[in-house]
């Protein structure tokens, strides 16, 4: 069984029960290893004057600080299943530590000390009781699962480089214009976090500290941010517009957006993709903020669902289904889709398209699900066969006079368009819009031109409209 033993922060910070057990080790032989003697409370161990060994050479020699704690943790290991390893601070805050736990499950022992974090936010003198605390050296993997929250301390930060690395990561969350605490030695100051990695020392008491921000002075915000300031808009108290909304009044506003972000994701702006997602996202919190004050569902509800949905449908990646390709990616998906909905028939699953779907989108849709029963077209060509059978009965129809039955002609037309589109693998939808866009375009071309040569529009023959167009479309081809 390997010991760990804290040593606490300062000189004399070992406890009784850490002494005892150190010397007793040195008595019994077992080989006794330090982490750092680069630490005040390294005296301790000193005073004892017990024979023992530093890994200090284990920093130098650690490519980086991700393999830093896995190579101490080895270090220790190679002394044998009897050792003790000596850290400065509390032993369950060491990383390496950590590392050793998942290397020797259930073959290590915990004498903890003193904890060094508990010191610091001593020294940041933080507002509040409650904080977040992480070693620098998990710094990004949190960062990852979104476990950073204010007031933050972050400790071990050793040298120039790993502050910069924290500067880096924490100027993302934060903004780098936020005051932090710059901790060393016990002793804090207020600096920007762009002059993080700016300071002239850095040892192994240096840490740096954020204490909780008011909204209203924040530049960087959250998720969470973003709901407070939708609760708070809905307060009594709050915008006149926005506390009387209601699910139904502003469900449009959620396609409108939708569209919206389309339009800038086509535009290739950038700037404009960044302003339309956030609108989008406003949507879903409205939506959830509505939804938590009658008791429906809250915005966790909407984060977990969303979660388990991509967990649950993508087996092919979380189970054990296969996918090569992205056809059979797309199968996997609709099989659990079908699954989780119930849907025991495929009529269920076309049913199931919204008929609050774009024409040539659900059309689209429901062609796709009824395909996957069978019921399909076996190619493109005799989809085009259908495409002229319905223009007949279109026409039919319209010679008929019969208003009713020439729309509803109609309909098939553009169904059976859809299919042919469907079938060669477009998206109608982007299809149809794109070809919309281009019209617009060869139509003011052509407009243009035909002003420039002193013509008026309206008094244009067909022959003349068409010669027009088509130089516009030879143009804008080039």
């Amino acid at each position: 069984m390997i010991t760990v033993i804290g040593l606490g922060v300062e000189r004399g910070d070992l406890t009784k029960r850490g002494e005892e057990m150190i010397v007793q080790a040195a008595k019994g032989g077992r080989k006794i290893a330090v982490r750092t003697a680069n630490t005040k409370s390294y005296q301790t161990v000193l005073d004892l004057g017990i024979e023992h060994v530093c890994l200090d050479k284990v920093y130098e020699n650690s490519r980086n600080f991700a393999t830093l704690s896995k190579n101490l943790a080895k270090a220790v290991t190679e002394l044998g299943n009897d050792a003790v390893y000596l850290v400065d601070g509390a032993a369950t805050e060491d990383t390496s530590v950590k590392a050793l736990l998942k290397s020797k499950r259930g073959k290590v022992e915990i004498v903890d000390g003193v904890s060094k974090v508990t010191a610091l936010v001593r020294a940041a003198n933080l507002s509040g009781c409650s904080y977040t605390a992480v070693s620098a050296y998990d710094l990004q993997d949190k960062i990852g699962t979104g476990a950073l929250g204010l007031p933050l301390v972050v400790y071990d930060v050793d040298d120039k480089w790993f502050a910069s690395d924290v500067k880096l990561a924490l100027g993302g969350l934060f903004g780098e214009e936020t005051v932090v605490k710059f901790i060393r030695d016990g002793k804090a100051k207020k600096i920007p976090m762009f002059e993080l990695d700016r300071q002239k020392t850095y040892d192994y008491t240096t840490a740096v500290a954020i204490d909780e921000i008011p909204l209203l002075e924040k530049t960087r915000f959250t998720l969470e941010d973003l709901k407070e300031i939708v609760v708070r808009l809905r307060a009594p108290d709050g915008c006149p517009w926005d506390k009387v909304q209601t699910a139904d009044s502003i469900k449009m506003s959620a396609v409108e957006e939708a569209y919206e972000l389309v339009d800038a994701i086509d535009a290739g702006d950038d700037e404009k993709v960044l302003e339309e997602t956030g609108d989008v996202l406003l949507q879903v919190i409205f939506h959830a903020v509505m939804k938590e004050e009658v008791g429906a569902f809250d915005l966790t509800d909407v984060l977990s669902g969303i979660c388990h949905k991509l967990i649950t449908r993508h087996t092919h990646v979380f189970g054990e289904d296969k996918a090569g390709d992205e056809k059979g990616a797309l199968n996997v998906w609709e099989k659990n889709k079908m699954t989780e909905k119930g849907q025991d028939t495929y009529a269920k699953a076309v049913n199931d398209v919204p008929k609050c779907f774009p024409a040539a989108m659900r059309a689209q849709k429901v062609g796709k699900r009824a395909a996957k029963a069978g019921m399909d077209f076996p190619s493109v060509e005799a989809t085009v066969e259908r495409v002229k059978d319905e223009l007949t009965e279109f026409l039919q129809a319209y010679a008929s006079g019969d208003a009713t039955e020439t729309e509803k002609e109609l309909g098939d037309v553009l169904f059976a368009a859809v299919s042919v589109g469907r079938k060669a693998g477009c998206d109608c939808e982007k299809a149809l819009k794109e070809s919309v866009d281009r019209f617009a375009k060869r139509f003011t071309l052509a407009e243009e031109k035909a002003i420039a040569d002193g013509k008026t529009v309206t008094e244009l023959s067909d022959a003349e409209w068409d010669e027009y167009y088509v130089k516009a479309k030879a143009d804008l081809a080039e």
